[in-house]
């Protein structure tokens, strides 16, 4: 077993007649050396060692011999994300921020201290910084799992990005008065667009990629099976983003409003079918999207997006004191530190009867407005 560690990755003597720490290693069959430096810089075996184990990535053949631009290729082929969504993401740092400073180089060059002082001089958010280091990571990892570098520590792993796990602008959610004042705004589909994202707490991906098959009118449950971006249907974002969602009598009232008004009802089709794609494609969330953003002005709001509704309904359940681990299941995470860092367990009912109080406060508050006008 040692011999073949020798073979495989070298090995270290004392040369005592130069008193120098010396490497040997293989490369394509022959015997090659490298002076590390004296006892007085390392005085045990163990800490030149540790020298050789920051820079065995520069002494590998194939580190030196192959460009970062074509290590992603191999890795956009055979272990790429395949979702839409995440190669979507990915491709758009890679694009536009890794191949145009490091395509052309060898991937033994993205060593910790250049690539931290790149990312630091990009003119980005934190949070964007350390998505281009994870991107960055993934195709290291996959030339070591291929055999194009030695199984090594991944040298990403040494940058840091400060503040990175803070966000730079708050997460908005609406109280329930703003929640009103942006539905009188709304026109249709995106009035109901809104109150199903709202209180199914569903991601914008979610609640367009809807279809009437979902909807289990007799036991009052909505199945949520799959996810659309950039009209691409896909898998939800995880597995537990499948579980189904209680529909409250409110609820139901809504969906059933609009199924009659629509002229897309049958049970294939979408619930918020787009005209314009003859009913072939559901409404894009660029077109939600700019409707929330005009009904915002309107309003006299500001920062309403699509993922708004997902957090207020997150900050409706607290208001309402549900308990996180129900909050949890509602939220469909697939880990509460997720929400919250607690722990537990919930039943049915309680998550229902949570459900069904997030639909009273978004419907009930809409009945009294009218009736008072």
């Amino acid at each position: 077993m040692r011999r073949t560690q020798r073979h495989a990755f070298g090995s270290i003597c004392f040369d005592k007649r130069r008193g120098q720490w010396r490497y040997y290693w293989y490369q394509e069959g022959e015997r090659r050396s490298r002076t590390i430096g004296t006892r007085q810089q390392y005085p045990t075996k163990a800490a030149a060692w540790r020298t050789i184990e920051s820079t065995r990535l520069r002494i590998d053949p194939q580190a030196e011999s192959t460009t970062v631009s074509a290590m992603i290729e191999f890795w956009r082929q055979e272990k790429m994300a395949r979702r839409y969504s995440t190669r979507r993401v990915y491709e758009c740092w890679i694009r536009n921020h890794i191949e145009p400073v490091w395509g052309d180089r060898p991937i033994a060059d993205l060593q910790p201290r250049p690539v931290e002082l790149w990312l630091n001089s990009l003119e980005l958010a934190p949070r964007s910084r350390a998505s281009i280091r994870m991107v960055l990571s993934l195709p290291l990892d996959y030339a070591m799992w291929r055999g194009d570098l030695l199984v090594n520590r991944n040298p990403m792993s040494l940058v840091r990005i400060r503040g990175s796990s803070k966000r730079m602008c708050k997460a908005r959610s609406l109280t329930v008065e703003e929640f009103q004042l942006l539905l009188r705004e709304l026109d249709e589909p995106f009035r109901t667009i809104a109150l199903v994202s709202l209180c199914f707490g569903l991601r914008i991906s979610e609640c367009l990629a809807l279809k009437w098959s979902d909807v289990d009118w007799l036991k009052g449950r909505l199945h949520i099976q799959r996810g659309i971006v950039r009209q691409r249907v896909g898998e939800t974002k995880t597995e537990y983003s499948n579980k189904p969602a209680a529909i409250s009598p409110l609820m139901a009232a809504v969906l059933g409003r609009w199924k009659q008004t629509t002229q897309f009802s049958a049970e294939v089709d979408w619930i918020f079918a787009s005209p314009v794609r003859a009913g072939r494609l559901p409404w894009s969330s660029d077109a939600v999207t700019d409707a929330y953003r005009k009904a915002a002005g309107k309003a006299g709001l500001d920062n309403v997006t699509t993922h708004a509704m997902r957090h207020t309904y997150r900050s409706w359940l607290d208001a309402l004191g549900t308990p996180i681990a129900v909050q949890q299941k509602l939220m469909r995470h697939a880990d509460i530190r997720t929400t919250m860092n607690v722990y537990g367990d919930v039943v049915t009912d309680q998550m229902e009867q949570a459900q069904s109080k997030v639909g009273e406060l978004a419907l009930n508050s809409t009945q009294a407005a009218r009736s008072s006008s």
